[in-house]
């Protein structure tokens, strides 16, 4: 039978009588009296073996098995009557009983109920009636039953409206905080929640060829407002003190900085724990002081970070501030929220006006009297009584989170400040009607200052300069501009259109900007022969010197500035109503309205800012504004023909410059270890959906780390083998050669599987021992280099490299690899030592494609195998010792001994194809030696070649340095982990 119909024969057994069976004593044909057939009792348990012999069984059983042939001799009337009542009683229990329904007529037979039964009870029977009346007299009296409300899917018309859609957005937002652009990104790309944040990572359409153009030679613009922003506020003697525990000027210029302390230039460094440079770094962090001013007596600093490391950044800043106090943000009731709810009297409701009300379509809301929806701003997941302001009670320092308090956006490309320049335009002055009347605007009080309105007018002539520069990256880098900008929505476009340079307009000849053309003349010529040579000097100025420090200021480092900007902005409605008043359409809105003056920071970016070539590449401008406006300067700038970049396009920029992207490339840092496992769950997991025959074995591929890089273990490695080396050179002779290359070393150091930790790995940030590490790897001659000259540094002996080993021992190296024929690198891919013979082959034959890895043998793949194949054989060994009824397999009692300790030793969850952990040797797995892994690898589309950016062991690359010839010198092997093929590769260590 099939387990549907033993489920449905179940179901309707459910309430029927167990079957009442008499059960044979031990004495079948004697005895008498108690111990006989008389003495039996009713069974009401189911029998569970349908083959037992004896007692009386219903049915026909095969060979009369089922029951006795013969009949008992006597009964007793007692034990007879009793099974026979408890049968009856079973039986009248399940008559009476209704089967699921509570109703009268459930009772009745289904061939006799009717519907109108429920609602009139002279169709019932008149035994069933009186009891009908009585529960519809019952069921009256507690009256209608509630049901519970069915949620009802609303249409998409309804959903669409304005105050659902604002509802559904709020509630959204709760969880993962949004930018001000993203439901423009949410259209257009692939959407991922990272860091507690809804960001774009790739546009669902291709181009990432056109934004590498952009990049080159237009503008790209991204959205940046998920950087983090703390603010420091104090005296400046007390702030330098207190910073200056988590920096060092061996990385480079400081927070005390001269340039960057007067406010005029935008700064860059690597942040420390207080006290422990060069270990238990942070990460970089960029920061910007406000410039001094007579009225101020306190500095103010902004400290720009990534998300993943506010926190730590956070708590390190509050510990040597030593502001641990929090300062309680009022509680904010909605009269102050909406005060303009309480002015307005509320009008008496009539009968008409209620008859009108009524017959609207338009949804109610549910509170009436409460304020209505308001959209999300900021940070919508922090609690309201969270602090986000902490104060010291010694120095008076007070440090303020102002994350998604401030709009960043970013553009890259020569042409950022033309786009800029068009998409904006200076603060026009209000007019005297407008400032002699009292305002609670900013801009108008503004307008009364003599002082201020100068400052906006130089401000307003340095833009006006800038707009000629040909490309951003002629500028100093990190120069910063304040200034005061009309709202952008005024001079919208009615299409899109691409911005062009001024400085290419003036070379062609073409008329300036607000210059009419005269005809019969050439006033381009004329005028740019006159004025724009004075334009020109003042623009060198501004190249060598950079914006003054008076340029500078910017009302958007007042918090009471940027409240007021964001909650009297023009609603797009009221832009929308004066659109349709132009006579001529696309032409500017008309007066500026006075709210629609709007704070604003520029800021440089430096593009490549290391090595010889392709210098200043990926510079751009920052876009710094006031929270609420991020939308009202992202169509303008949309519309000036630029391509937006997500994510993704981050980590090209910072490959194509040659720098590290955070947190990708800090394995030292907390932040880069938390991303770092997380990368290698997502490629294990990858890996893992494969079938197991189109898996690539890394294995048979020499490949130990195809999802991660152990750089702990490679250091360590490292640091035994420079040990061991030390000491066969103090025991060899002082007289005997020293001829030992790094594969000899290797062979006596063996393979090492598992190494006692001897101190944290770090990543070496020390200028001046960079700069002597990079003289180093630059051969005489070299393709995009210029030949070291002789006597610049010292040269690379034994003395020296023990020296350089002493003081950065454990420490891991930012390089640049650059392949010197054919080949795309990967995702960590192996950089390795050539050989004496690659090195040969290299010379012979300029283009070689490099040697080949031998394949290797992947010794877990039988043992995998044999551990799938025991379960079958456990399974039926332990079938074979059920019919043998006791006999055990040899299976079940003695193991495999040999496959036991196969698989123990490698590990319970082996994958096809990887080395389980722990992971022997790395550096002597394969036939040529490991120095470090690539952790960004692709074809460069500015250099034209592939390039990969990685680190290696500063230890092993002195090694290869030293044992290598002068004219081979910084050659290296690149293997991607799917190909046995080794590249031939230039090291570049730029500073």
């Amino acid at each position: 039978m099939s387990a549907a119909k033993v489920k449905m024969r179940g179901k309707k057994m459910r309430n029927q009588p167990s079957s009442v069976q008499y059960v044979e004593s031990g004495t079948q044909n004697g005895g008498g009296g108690d111990e006989g057939p008389s003495s039996i009792h009713p069974s009401t348990k189911r029998q569970t073996n349908t083959h037992q012999r004896g007692g009386w069984v219903r049915g026909h059983q095969k060979d009369g098995g089922g029951y006795s042939r013969e009949m008992p001799n006597y009964i007793t009337a007692g034990a007879f009557a009793r099974a026979r009542a408890a049968e009856v009683s079973t039986m009248l229990k399940a008559v009476t009983k209704t089967t699921g329904s509570c109703h009268v007529f459930g009772a009745l037979p289904k061939h006799m109920r009717r519907r109108a039964m429920s609602h009139n009870t002279k169709r019932l029977p008149c035994r069933l009636r009186e009891v009908a009346n009585r529960m519809r007299e019952r069921s009256l009296q507690a009256g209608p039953k509630k049901k519970k409300e069915q949620a009802k899917s609303k249409s998409r018309k309804a959903r669409r409206r304005h105050g659902n859609l604002l509802l559904e957005f709020n509630r959204r937002q709760r969880k993962n905080v949004w930018l001000e652009t993203h439901i423009w990104h949410a259209k257009r790309f692939h959407m991922v929640k990272k860091w507690g944040y809804c960001l774009g990572n790739k546009p669902t359409y291709k181009c990432y060829r056109s934004c590498h153009r952009a990049m080159s030679g237009h503008c790209l613009l991204q959205d940046l407002s998920y950087y983090c922003c703390i603010e420091l506020r104090g005296e400046e003697e007390k702030l330098l003190a207190s910073l200056s525990q988590l920096t060092s000027k061996e990385t480079g210029p400081t927070f005390a900085a001269a340039l960057c302390l007067s406010g005029r230039r935008q700064g860059s460094l690597v942040v420390y724990r207080a006290g422990q440079y060069p270990t238990q770094p942070l990460g970089p962090v960029t920061f910007l002081w406000r410039p001094r001013s007579q009225d101020l007596t306190n500095r103010q600093l902004w400290i720009w970070a990534h998300p993943t490391l506010k926190q730590d950044l956070l708590l390190e800043l509050q510990k040597v501030c030593q502001c641990c106090d929090p300062v309680v943000p009022p509680v904010v009731t909605p009269a102050e929220v909406f005060p303009t709810l309480q002015l307005e009297p509320k009008p008496e409701k009539t009968s008409d006006a209620k008859q009108i009300t009524e017959t609207k379509r338009k949804r109610k809301c549910k509170d009436a009297s409460g304020p209505p929806a308001k959209k999300i701003l900021g940070d919508g997941t922090r609690s309201p009584s969270t602090p986000v302001t902490w104060k010291s009670s010694s120095n008076q320092i007070v440090i303020s989170d102002l994350t998604m308090e401030i709009v960043r956006y970013r553009l890259i490309g020569p042409q950022s400040f033309s786009v800029l320049a068009e998409t904006m335009e200076a603060a026009t002055v209000c007019n005297e009607i407008n400032i002699s009347k009292p305002s609670h605007l900013w801009w108008p009080e503004q307008c009364k200052s003599e002082s201020k309105m100068n400052l906006h007018q130089q401000q307003t002539h340095v833009f006006h300069i800038l707009t000629g520069i040909f490309s951003t990256g002629e500028l100093p880098s990190g120069t910063v501009l304040g200034l005061t900008v009309d709202d952008p929505r005024l001079t919208l476009p009615t299409k899109k259109v691409a911005s062009v340079s001024t400085h290419l307009v003036l070379c062609s000849g073409g008329p300036l900007p607000g210059h009419a053309d005269v005809p019969g003349s050439n006033p381009g010529r004329t005028l740019y022969s006159k004025y724009a040579l004075k334009m020109d000097e003042k623009r060198r100025d501004l190249m060598l010197q950079g914006v003054p420090e008076l340029c500078c200021q910017s009302d958007l480092w007042e918090q009471s500035v940027c409240s007021n900007v964001a909650d009297n902005k023009t609603s797009q409605q009221e832009l929308n109503r004066m659109r349709n008043e132009v006579l001529v359409p696309g032409s500017r809105l008309s007066p500026t309205p006075p709210q629609g003056r709007v704070p604003i920071l520029l800021v440089q970016q430096p593009g490549k800012q290391v090595g010889n070539e392709m210098s200043s590449w990926g510079a751009g401008w920052d876009l710094l504004l006031p929270k609420g406006w991020g939308m009202a300067f992202w169509i303008p700038l949309v519309y000036r023909g630029v391509r937006i970049g997500g994510m993704n396009m981050s980590l090209k920029h910072s490959q194509n410059k040659g720098a590290p992207h955070f947190p990708h490339d800090y394995p030292d840092c907390p932040a880069g270890v938390c991303f770092q496992e997380e990368q290698e769950a997502e490629l294990l997991a990858k890996f893992k959906r494969r079938p197991p025959a189109k898996r690539t074995n890394y294995i048979k591929h020499g490949c130990l780390a195809p999802f991660c890089c152990p750089w702990q273990q490679l250091s360590e490695e490292w640091e035994l083998i420079t040990r061991e080396g030390e000491e066969e050179r103090r025991r060899e002779c002082q007289s005997t050669t020293e001829a030992d290359t790094v594969m000899e070393e290797m062979t006596s150091y063996g393979e090492i599987t598992e190494t006692k930790p001897l101190s944290r790995v770090i990543v070496l940030r020390n200028r001046k021992s960079l700069r002597l590490l990079s003289g180093w790897c630059r051969p005489t001659t070299s393709k995009g280099q210029k030949s070291c000259r002789v006597g610049e540094l010292p040269p690379l002996d034994r003395s020296a490299m023990t020296v350089f080993l002493t003081a950065h021992r454990m420490s891991l190296v930012w390089v640049r690899l650059s392949l010197l024929c054919k080949g795309k690198p990967e995702l960590h891919a192996m950089v390795c030592v050539p050989t004496t013979e690659d090195l040969n082959l290299l010379k012979k034959k300029r283009g070689s494609s490099g040697p080949q890895e031998p394949p290797h043998r992947d010794h877990f793949k039988s043992s995998v195998r044999r551990r799938k194949k025991e379960p079958k054989k456990a399974a039926q060994s332990s079938w074979c010792s059920d019919n043998t009824q006791g006999k055990e397999s040899v299976f079940s009692t003695e193991p495999n001994l040999t496959t036991s300790v196969v698989l123990n030793s490698s590990s319970s969850d082996i994958i096809l194809g990887l080395w389980p952990d722990p992971l022997p040797s790395i550096t002597s797995n394969c036939s040529r030696v490991t120095l470090g892994w690539v952790t960004q690898g692709d074809f460069s589309l500015s250099a034209g070649c592939g390039e990969a950016l990685g680190f290696v062991s500063v230890t092993a690359l002195l090694k290869t340095l030293f044992n290598q010839p002068m004219e081979h010198r910084g050659v290296l092997l690149l293997r991607n982990p799917t190909s046995l093929h080794y590249r031939f590769a230039k090291i570049n260590i730029e500073v």
